[in-house]
């Protein structure tokens, strides 16, 4: 029973017994409960919450996750569970640090306020003004796009477009920022959103050139160590101990291992590893007006900046009916803003390969939480929404964790269809139109760099050349198209794809076109072409 509810079923016992004048008697045969306390509220909260955590660990088998709670300036609750490392003991704790990838784009964001702050650069400067490489497709993008449009997912390309170029790639920052113009928009400048990884490297150059110092630098000596969050690191190459192991179920061999991602060259967009601990900080500050131990570590009024609408995400039909009480949602800077309950929600998830994080605030309580985990699934969202309701004081607290396992089987179904869907139109008894030869070589393409086809015996490879982890056997499917196997070296748990080569009326191949379907990496924007060596 709701606070609210509770307060009017009281008030009517009450004044029903003072109108029969029953009120001593009825209160010495019946006495009313008094009100629990706000901290046995807490507990309360906590236990169903902890219970609760562990449920969804089991649904979506989490080897590892850490979650903590503020509310105030204090922590409420911080706890590990499970173990950093499926075939390990060690388990995970409060200084447990994973990746959370995505939400680092806050710090990338409180970093330029920093600098805006202290008038070193504005928010609507050019970013041509301190980054002077910058270009986008269309020159009039380039000359208008400032230092706030990089913030804000509106610069006219299409979500995670370009991603191919940092994720697991030897390009460096500079390169991936370099190779942007090559791009191709899917909307106009500033009409619509589209998130986009690639603007907050950008804003992460833009840091280094303002501030003298590089991105990993400049979060530290501002942020970091002001709210000592001494474990967090700017790098894998920095962690020493405690630390979780991603996890995924790409190899076709179910849950494994996999090594630890390097987003040196992504530093703006993800690339921050930390402990629940040292985040609770990270949150109080802004949930105190940038305050944090007697540091003033970020302004009101810059917060206030971060925490406001500034590019409209819309809100999908589907959505509004699973969540009746959501009426808005919107990017500000660095953060996902939207309404739940009557309260406003600012927060962010992140994902790297095998570690997710959500991140969420609700201002008006001086109310925050994080997950962090170590495989890929939703939990950390399911153990967002109980969180909130519970210190909400929400009635109905649906057991959506339960509710999507319980989907999975009919997600599975869909999936089968679909396979079974591309397998009928496979056509039997067809062979490549020249010998597997002739398909070897270079092809190049100007975003992204080569792809490289080599024949062994009866088989072709596939290698991306600037991910040299890439690399695929492919299999003949029918004409001239191959299918895509993997080689356990790519982390990413890629479902069936296909590789089809384009044949000219010489009888030379001219290029090829990857068809890997996903939810992340966009290869349709490859377009290799076969060059001559």
């Amino acid at each position: 029973m709701g606070r609210y509810r509770l307060f009017l079923v009281l008030s009517f016992n009450l004044v029903f017994a003072a109108s029969i004048g029953f009120t001593q008697v009825e209160s010495r045969l019946n006495p009313i409960p008094p009100a629990p306390t706000p901290n046995a509220s807490i507990k309360v909260a906590l236990s169903e919450i902890d219970e609760y955590i562990e449920k969804v660990q089991k649904d979506w088998n989490v080897p590892g996750l850490a979650v903590a709670i503020v509310k105030g300036d204090k922590v409420l609750f911080a706890k590990g569970y499970g173990v950093r490392r499926l075939d390990g003991a060690d388990p995970v704790d409060a200084d447990t640090l994973f990746a959370i990838a995505s939400n680092s784009k806050a710090f990338t964001a409180a970093a330029l306020a920093v600098l805006v702050e202290e008038g070193k650069l504005a928010w609507d400067d050019p970013v041509q003004k301190h980054f002077p490489e910058f270009m986008m497709p269309d020159p009039f993008v380039t000359r208008e796009m400032t230092v706030r449009d990089l913030l804000c997912h509106r610069c006219g390309l299409d979500t995670f477009s370009g991603d191919l170029l940092w994720y697991d790639t030897n390009y460096s920052t500079q390169e991936v920022a370099e190779r942007i113009r090559f791009l191709k928009p899917v909307s106009s400048f500033r009409s619509r959103y589209g998130y986009q990884n690639l603007m907050y490297i950008v804003a992460g150059l833009v840091i280094e050139r303002v501030s003298g110092e590089t991105w990993g630098e400049f979060v530290t000596s501002r942020f970091l160590r002001p709210l000592e969050m001494n474990r967090t690191t700017v790098s894998i190459a920095d962690l020493q101990d405690n630390f979780a192991s991603p996890h995924n179920e790409s190899g076709g061999q179910g849950l494994r291992v996999l090594p630890l991602g390097n987003v040196d060259n992504a530093w703006g967009a993800c690339g921050l590893n930390s402990s629940v601990n040292d985040l609770a900080k990270w949150m109080i500050a802004q949930l105190n007006d940038g305050k944090f131990a007697g540091k003033q570590i970020l302004t009101p009024s810059r917060i206030d900046e971060l925490f406001s609408p500034h590019t409209i995400i819309p809100l999908s039909a589907a959505a509004r009916q699973a969540e009746p009480s959501r009426h808005f949602q919107a990017y500000g800077l660095g953060y996902v803003l939207h309404d739940w309950h009557g309260r406003k929600v600012v927060g962010h998830s992140g994902g790297l390969d095998g570690m997710i994080s959500y991140l969420a605030m609700v201002p008006e309580e001086k109310l925050g939480m994080v997950v962090l985990t170590n495989n890929e699934s939703s939990a950390s969202r399911f153990i967002r929404d109980r969180v909130i309701e519970c210190f909400l004081d929400v009635a109905e607290r649906p057991d959506r964790s339960g509710t999507a396992v319980a989907r999975r089987a009919a997600i599975d179904q869909q999936q089968a269809a679909t396979r079974k869907k591309i397998d009928d139109a496979r056509r039997s008894g067809t062979s490549p139109s020249v010998p597997l030869f002739e398909l070897a070589g270079r092809y190049r393409c100007p975003m992204y760099g080569d792809v490289v086809v080599e024949a062994e015996g009866e088989r072709l490879l596939l290698k991306l050349g600037p991910a040299t982890n890439f690399v695929a056997e492919l299999s003949h499917w029918h004409l001239n198209t191959f299918q895509i196997h993997w080689r356990e070296s790519v982390k990413y748990n890629f479902p069936r794809g296909f590789v089809t080569f384009s044949i000219n009326g010489q009888g030379q191949a001219e290029r090829l076109e990857i068809d890997q379907p996903n939810d992340d990496f966009w290869f349709y924007e490859l377009k290799p072409e076969r060059i001559k060596e």
